[in-house]
C-alpha cells in the first residue's frame, strides 16, 4: 500500500517525465480517482512546486514553465531522518565533522521547498541528541577506505600505531566496521596475529591495497564481537552481575564501554573485566534498576564505599545561625 506522500511525489516525476497529461490519464497511471488525484496536486503545490491547471473536459495538469525541480526530493520523513543523522554525525567522532554536517546541512536546505526548509533548519539549531562522546577522533579517510574494502571483500595492508605508541604492519582483511565506547573500530582477520583482531581508527597510520580477496561469515556482527572483546580484556578482574531488567531496557541504559549484556531467565548478565572496582562501582550506581554483584565479593565492598559517599552527601548541612532583624518603628 503506498504512502500519500509517495503518491505525490510520484506525480511529480510523471510530469516532469511527459512536461503535460490529462487527469485522467495521471488518475489511470496512478490506479486512483480523479479527486485523490487533486489532493496530490495540493500536496505538491503546499511543497512549494507550481504547477499549472488547464480547465475543461480535457484539463491537464503541468509544471509552470521554467521551474526547476531540485535534483533530490524528499518527504517531510526523509528530510527529517537526513537532518538527525547529520546531528548525530556531530557525536561520533569523526575528524572536521562539525564543518561536513554544517555543509551538508546547507546543501540538503537548498534543495528542499521551502515548506521544509524552515523545519530542517529548526532540527539543526534546536534539537541535541545525547549520544556518548567519542573518546578520539576517528579517521575519515580509514572509516571510507576500509569500509569499501569490507564490501569488496578485498585486503589491505595496515600501518598501525598501538596505545603505548609502538608501530607494526600487517595484512588485514575487514570483515565490519562499528562504532562503540566512545571510539571507531574495524575488525576481522589479522594475518600477523593469525586471528580476530580490532584496531581503533584513530590510530590507524597508512592504508594500501592489496590485490587479494577473501571470504567472510556472512552472519557476522562487528558490533556483537566488540561486545564480547571486552569480557577478554586482559584485565585483574573478572565481574559478573546480574541486572534486574529486561534486555531491551538494559541496552538503553548500561554503556557498551562496562562490559556485555546477555540474557538470563531471572535477568540479564553483565559480564567484564575490570582493573577499579570503585569505578565500576559509581557505574552500576546510576542504573535505574536493581541488580546483584555474583563476582567479586570486593565490588560490594566498593559499591558500599560508594553508598557511603553518596549518603554523606546527602546529609543535611549543618544550619547557618541567622540574625534577628530589628523590628522597623
Amino acid at each position: 500500500m503506498y504512502h500519500p506522500t509517495t503518491r505525490a511525489l510520484a506525480v511529480l516525476e510523471l510530469l516532469q517525465t511527459h512536461r503535460r497529461l490529462n487527469g485522467a490519464e495521471l488518475a489511470r497511471r496512478l490506479e486512483v480517482d480523479p479527486r485523490t488525484l487533486r489532493r496530490y496536486i495540493v500536496a505538491l503545490e503546499e511543497l512549494g512546486i507550481p504547477i499549472a491547471t488547464e480547465r475543461g473536459r480535457n484539463g491537464a495538469y503541468m509544471l509552470v514553465a521554467g521551474y526547476k525541480v531540485p535534483p533530490l526530493m524528499f518527504s517531510e520523513d526523509e528530510a527529517l531522518a537526513v537532518s538527525l543523522g547529520l546531528i548525530a554525525a556531530r557525536g561520533l567522532g569523526l575528524s572536521e565533522a562539525a564543518t561536513a554536517v554544517e555543509s551538508a546541512q546547507a546543501k540538503l536546505e537548498r534543495v528542499l521547498p521551502k515548506a521544509l526548509q524552515q523545519r530542517v533548519r529548526a532540527l539543526g539549531e534546536t534539537v541535541a541528541l545525547d549520544l556518548m562522546r567519542a573518546g578520539s577522533t576517528a579517521n575519515n579517510a580509514a572509516l571510507l577506505t576500509l569500509s569499501a574494502a569490507a564490501q569488496a571483500r578485498e585486503r589491505v595492508h595496515l600501518r598501525y600505531r598501538s596505545a603505548q605508541g609502538e608501530e607494526s604492519t600487517r595484512d588485514f582483511d575487514t570483515w565490519g566496521v562499528a562504532f562503540r565506547g566512545g571510539s571507531w573500530y574495524a575488525v576481522g582477520m589479522c594475518h600477523l596475529r593469525g586471528g580476530l583482531r580490532s584496531f581503533r581508527l584513530d590510530r590507524v597510520c597508512e592504508i594500501a591495497p592489496r590485490a587479494i580477496t577473501f571470504e567472510r561469515p556472512t552472519e557476522f556482527d562487528a558490533l556483537a564481537h566488540l561486545a564480547a572483546s571486552i569480557v577478554a580484556l586482559p584485565r585483574a578482574i573478572a565481574v559478573e552481575v546480574l541486572l534486574r531488567t529486561d534486555i531491551a531496557t538494559a541496552l538503553k541504559h548500561v554503556p557498551g564501554s562496562i562490559g556485555a549484556l546477555a540474557p538470563q531467565a531471572d535477568g540479564v548478565l553483565l559480564a567484564s573485566r575490570e582493573d577499579d572496582l570503585d569505578w565500576y562501582a559509581r557505574q552500576l550506581a546510576r542504573l535505574p534498576f536493581d541488580f546483584v554483584v555474583r563476582t567479586p565479593r570486593a565490588l560490594r565492598s566498593a559499591l558500599r564505599r560508594c553508598a557511603e559517599r553518596l549518603s554523606r552527601n546527602a546529609a543535611d548541612s549543618p544550619q547557618r545561625p541567622t540574625r534577628k532583624r530589628a523590628d522597623r518603628a
